[in-house]
């Protein structure tokens, strides 16, 4: 057996399930915070995109995905993110959604034979609970950056940078919505430069931002900025399940360093699914049309407008730049809270301890909770309001 596995951490959900069967809900309708999968339909020209396209169920795709796919991703990355120039037959690969690139860059880059060192997989602290998996399955260390307050990466030690052969970064953040400005891409940049580590830039939530004047900066559109337009040591992942309701799709990609991603195909052609050509087809609709995604980012607005004061009546809570889950400090154990939600008002949420580490004593998801506003407009008013009266 893979000797990582058991030093994996069990998943939150998982945990969550313990929660649930330990605390008798109260009756009244269940409201689920707890889990950020989109509630918005997924556009019906998106869904007709896939159904007329069903026909290429009758050949395999390629692992590379079709030239047209792979078009329509770099001609959104330069609109998107005022890129000079982005090759799609270079830089750009699909994948079925990031959850699974996530874990499998990590598989692919960390070189875990190197003698008197393990290496070093940096990551925020909280966190995706796949960036630790894929670090401790790789053989390698996962190195937490607690990132309550900020991203403090000039606190790294030198030791570690010099270990370091993967960061990963999370911008939007999840869960607390922080974006990643120019002046840490910068050092980021110029730090693994001097370390020869790759960034792996997790940007699923780009596209979900309050502020419609201020769009989240992306780490090739610094790089770019920067006159490193080979995007060298640097991947973005991104996703249609967030930007356009789509999570059923498993429709993502990987773009940035052309030796990367050559290297990752070469990977992928052995251990990752190729996407199925419907599944495509339905991907190039979307990626080509942004309406449907600033209609998508006004449902989400409304609903922070209205439940952000209701809480903040309460509790010191405020408006993430991005993203669609709310991270407030209730101000208490988050667990305690947590069962008082479900046994007094139904309301289902996720502990923020469940998505962060104990370093050196310290959780920084203690005593905050994650909510994720992707249920209905109504129910959202209504599940703030409940909690708002316990707390």
């Amino acid at each position: 057996m893979n000797p990582g596995l058991s030093s994996l951490n069990a998943y939150p959900f998982e945990r969550l399930k313990e929660l649930i069967r330990s605390t008798e809900a109260a009756p009244k309708a269940q409201i689920n915070f707890s889990i950020g999968e989109p509630k918005h339909p997924t556009p019906a020209f998106i869904q007709q995109a896939l159904i007329d396209a069903i026909d290429g169920t009758n050949r395999y795709p390629s692992t590379k995905g079709s030239q047209e796919l792979r078009e329509s991703i770099a001609r959104w990355l330069i609109r998107r993110f005022s890129l000079s120039e982005i090759s799609p037959d270079e830089h750009v690969l699909p994948v079925n959604g990031t959850r699974e690139a996530l874990f499998a860059i990590a598989q692919c880059v960390l070189d875990t034979s190197r003698a008197n060192t393990r290496a070093q997989v940096v990551m925020p602290n909280p966190f995706y609970q796949i960036y630790e998996g894929a670090a401790l399955l790789a053989g390698a260390n996962p190195y937490f950056l607690s990132s309550d307050s900020g991203f403090d990466y000039r606190s790294v030690p030198d030791k570690v940078w010099r270990e370091c052969q993967l960061l990963y970064v999370c911008s939007p953040g999840n869960p607390s919505g922080a974006v990643i400005e120019q002046d840490n891409y910068k050092l980021l940049l110029e730090l693994s430069a001097r370390h020869d580590f790759i960034i792996v830039a997790d940007e699923c939530y780009s596209e979900l931002y309050y502020d419609e004047s201020k769009p989240p900066l992306g780490l090739l559109q610094v790089a770019n900025e920067l006159g490193n337009d080979n995007f060298d040591r640097c991947l973005v992942m991104h996703s249609l399940s967030k930007r356009s309701n789509a999570p059923g799709l498993r429709s993502g990609f990987v773009a940035g360093d052309a030796s990367i991603i050559a290297n990752f195909f070469q990977y992928r052609t052995y251990h990752g699914s190729a996407m199925p050509l419907h599944v495509q087809q339905a991907s190039i609709t979307a990626w080509d049309d942004e309406k449907h995604v600033v209609e998508n980012r006004g449902l989400y607005r409304d609903k922070f407008d209205a439940v952000v004061p209701i809480l903040a009546k309460k509790i010191n809570i405020s408006q993430p730049a991005a993203g669609f889950y709310l991270w407030p400090d209730v101000g208490q154990d988050d667990l305690d809270f947590c069962r008082r939600a479900l046994a007094q008002e139904n309301v289902l949420l996720l502990p923020g301890q469940f998505l962060a580490r104990d370093i050196n004593g310290y959780n920084p998801g203690l005593n905050r909770v994650r909510l994720a506003l992707v249920e209905k407009f109504e129910q959202c008013i209504e599940g703030a309001t409940r909690l708002a009266n316990i707390i």
